[in-house]
């Protein structure tokens, strides 16, 4: 059964299991979260449903924004985002789900937005090797080096490794053990790192992967 949830990263710690061990975990403020809008299929070709997150006074809202709050009759949120949930028909706008729609051992794909590295070259940023450093190879240890052949091609190939902006991009952790749930505090703690900040939007769902 699919499931899903949008949370807040708080950020890492550690916690020991039954046997003593150790545990890595990231700890995640998981919901409450509210239906704000139902796809279905006989409207929309698709069952859906948005959930919204995070409390936020009206005025922070442009006035569809606040237009589409108002219609569903739910309180003004500021992160919203879509999942194809299998229980998306049983669910009504205004239904609240919180951290227990997960259960401690189940698997879940975490998925947010990386911390930026700002412009970054290609050793970094591609894990490039450098020229060596002895014999006057200088300036240029850490540039891109050759870019490929002259008159044939006569061009760059799309996707040529080079410097560029690094990291502030969407990026999914696949396979994470929810090791502990605490629905009175909606907390989720994950085995190992998630991206992004601390405070940083995070969206979790079953893992695809079996």
């Amino acid at each position: 059964m699919l499931k899903a949830i949008i949370g807040k990263k708080v950020g890492m710690t550690q916690i020991f299991d039954d046997n003593g061990k150790v545990v890595p975990v990231t700890v995640i403020e998981a919901g409450p979260c509210v239906v704000v809008q139902k796809k279905t299929g006989s409207n929309d070709g698709y069952e859906a449903v948005q959930l919204g997150f995070q409390d936020i006074k009206e005025i922070r809202l442009t006035k569809p924004e606040l237009g589409h709050m108002k219609k569903a009759g739910v309180p003004a949120k500021k992160h919203l985002k879509e999942f194809r949930l299998d229980n998306a028909s049983s669910l009504d706008i205004g239904d609240e789900l919180k951290a227990d729609v997960f259960n401690e051992g189940d698997r879940v794909d975490v998925t947010g937005i990386s911390k930026g590295k700002g412009f970054a070259g290609v050793i970094k940023r591609h894990g490039a090797g450098r020229t060596p450093t002895s014999h006057g190879g200088g300036p240029v240890h850490r540039h891109a080096g050759s870019m490929g052949s002259g008159t044939d091609p006569s061009r760059i190939f799309k996707g040529k490794i080079g410097a560029g902006q690094m990291g502030a991009e969407q990026v999914t952790v696949q396979n994470l053990d929810v090791v502990k749930v605490d629905p009175e505090r909606n907390m989720i703690a994950v085995r190992g790192a998630v991206p992004g900040p601390r405070g940083g939007i995070v969206y979790l769902k079953n893992t695809v992967k079996n």
